[in-house]
């Protein structure tokens, strides 16, 4: 249900974040494309490295945390696989259940990437919490004024 309280203050603010992550993911987009890979494939591989330190990746899980499809993160998979970055290994517990890892030169490119997207995200860190605080700061004032009874809250800067 909409918030018939929607300043433009929220507008702005949300605006301004939304436009934030945009710049980023603008900038990942880029550097992994001119990396060769296109954005889902450098999702992947970093889903599969993260699940890795937890244990394993199956497809299932790679495609839930793509948010895709079984049969459209196989296809990823496969090509993947195709392109040296993947293994796929049977779960010895499990013959039905097919395990990921990245091989060695995955492994490689994901640490490239991995460590431009960590330099980009420390500089436009700062401006990310700006952002997160003032929305934060101004919903609790908009919050705290309905439950003291007054009309509307003063905007932060």
């Amino acid at each position: 249900m909409a918030d018939a309280c929607l300043t433009d203050e929220d507008y702005e603010m949300l605006a301004s974040f939304r436009f934030a992550l945009r710049k980023f993911l603008a900038f990942s987009e880029a550097a992994v494309r001119r990396d060769g890979l296109t954005p889902r494939q450098h999702q992947a591989l970093l889903g599969i490295r993260a699940m890795q330190g937890r244990g394993s990746a199956s497809v299932s899980d790679l495609a839930a945390f793509l948010i895709l499809q079984h049969n459209s993160t196989v296809e990823l998979v496969d090509r993947l696989v195709a392109a040296g970055f993947v293994a796929r290994t049977t779960d010895p517990e499990d013959g039905r259940r097919v395990r990921l890892a990245l091989t060695e030169s995955g492994e490689a490119r994901l640490a490239a990437l991995s460590q431009t997207h960590l330099d980009e995200l420390e500089q436009i860190g700062p401006e990310l919490r700006h952002l997160l605080t003032r929305i934060q700061r101004y919903r609790r004032l908009i919050r705290g004024s309905a439950r003291n009874g007054m009309a509307e809250g003063k905007p932060l800067t």
